[in-house]
C-alpha cells in the first residue's frame, strides 16, 4: 500500500471542486479532502462497505 499518487489526488480534488460549484480560493481544502477520501478507499478491503456505512446498524 503506497498511497494515492499526486495525479490521483489532483484528479479527485478537481472533481470535488467541480461538484462544489467551482468556488474561488481554498484549493488546499479540496486537495486534503481528496487525499483523505483516496486513502480511506485504499485502506478498505474489497467487498467491505464504505467507512461509516455500518455505524448505525443494530448489533
Amino acid at each position: 500500500m503506497s498511497g494515492p499518487t499526486e495525479q490521483e489526488i489532483r484528479t479527485k480534488a478537481y472533481q470535488l471542486w467541480k461538484e462544489a460549484g467551482e468556488p474561488a480560493g481554498n484549493m488546499d481544502t479540496f486537495w486534503y479532502q481528496a487525499e483523505k477520501e483516496l486513502l480511506l478507499k485504499e485502506r478498505s478491503e474489497p467487498g467491505d462497505p464504505p467507512p461509516g456505512l455500518t455505524d448505525n446498524l443494530p448489533i
